[in-house]
């Protein structure tokens, strides 16, 4: 089938990677490799950026501060993405730096646990643990509690999702806003987007029930009760009372419609929500951030993360 996309992003141009979730722990060392091999970035000036473990689960987090002389900072808590079994702190190091200086907002990543190995919750449940961290060491990280995100993209998004919805069940810690970017929603895999759109590249419906399949391959209860509606925010039917939203969506990406669909029932909720769908982009084109998509997409991520935490 003939798609539009960006010229950019033409597979015509692009020699897209295949991702092969048949053995999720080849796929992982093989990332992992592929880092490793990579030369270690410079910190730039004007950042410190320093690895620590949020003690009890030990959570491994790296935390990327601005040097600036007003204190505190407001803080995004970032969920990497990886198809809930792969990455790790290097997969969004260099962005991170980036968008911390771009936003001049202190940014913790988190290193949570990865399916197949720890299903779901387990991976929710690290992230839950560290933004309890980092709101009870609002202070010593020079931080604003009352000014954190939590946000991610793709699985790291559906994460972010979920990890909003739990902190309201739990009655805290307070989240600022939620930046969910391209999400991953609903298990369920039945919208038009996953239907229609077929060999598009980066994730298809193959990869996405292998990727659901992974992560709740253990329990889906959450404090004593189903936690479906954590690990596939989707399915939520109560949206009501969760943080202003941010919501980026590729537009020939399988995972489309559930985002927007999520946008919609956000707003018919009360939430206010900023959606933006790029034309002609695929699922993870941030990637490639040489691209003009992707610089737009992360100059209207840096623009709604300082309205969001209140920095314009």
């Amino acid at each position: 089938m003939d798609y539009t996309y960006d010229p950019e992003l033409d597979p015509s141009r692009i020699e897209y990677p295949r991702l092969d979730l048949t053995d999720p722990i080849a796929a992982r060392n093989h990332f992992f490799e592929l880092y490793e091999a990579m030369p270690a970035p410079e910190t730039p000036a004007g950042l410190r950026v320093r690895d620590t473990v949020v003690p009890g689960p030990d959570v491994p987090v790296r935390i990327y501060t601005p040097v600036r002389g007003d204190r505190p900072l407001p803080a995004l808590l970032y969920i990497h993405g990886g198809n809930y079994v792969l990455g790790n702190l290097e997969m969004s190091h260099v962005m991170l730096m980036d968008l911390a200086l771009a936003t001049q907002a202190v940014i913790v990543s988190v290193d949570y646990r990865l399916a197949p190995e720890n299903p779901f919750p387990a991976g929710l449940e690290d992230c839950y643990a560290a933004l309890a961290w980092l709101t009870e060491n609002a202070a010593d990280l020079d931080v604003d509690p009352g000014r954190i995100a939590v946000g991610g993209d793709s699985s790291g998004g559906g994460l972010s999702a979920g990890l909003a919805l739990l902190a309201r069940d739990r009655g805290g810690p307070a989240i600022r806003f939620q930046y969910l970017g391209i999400p991953t929603l609903d298990d369920r895999l039945d919208t038009d987007s996953i239907a229609r759109l077929v060999g598009v590249p980066m994730v298809d419906r193959e990869i996405l029930e292998l990727t659901w399949q992974h992560y709740l391959g253990g329990t889906s209860t959450v404090d004593g009760k189903d936690g479906m509606r954590y690990a596939a925010p989707a399915r939520a039917e109560d949206l009501s009372a969760l943080p202003p939203a941010f919501v980026a969506v590729n537009e020939l990406d399988p995972l489309r419609d559930e985002a927007i669909d999520y946008a919609q029932r956000l707003m018919k909720a009360g939430v206010s929500v900023e959606l933006c769908v790029y034309a002609g982009t695929v699922h993870g084109t941030f990637l490639f951030p040489t691209t003009k998509a992707a610089q737009r997409m992360f100059a209207d991520l840096v623009g709604a993360l300082r309205r969001g935490l209140g920095l314009n």
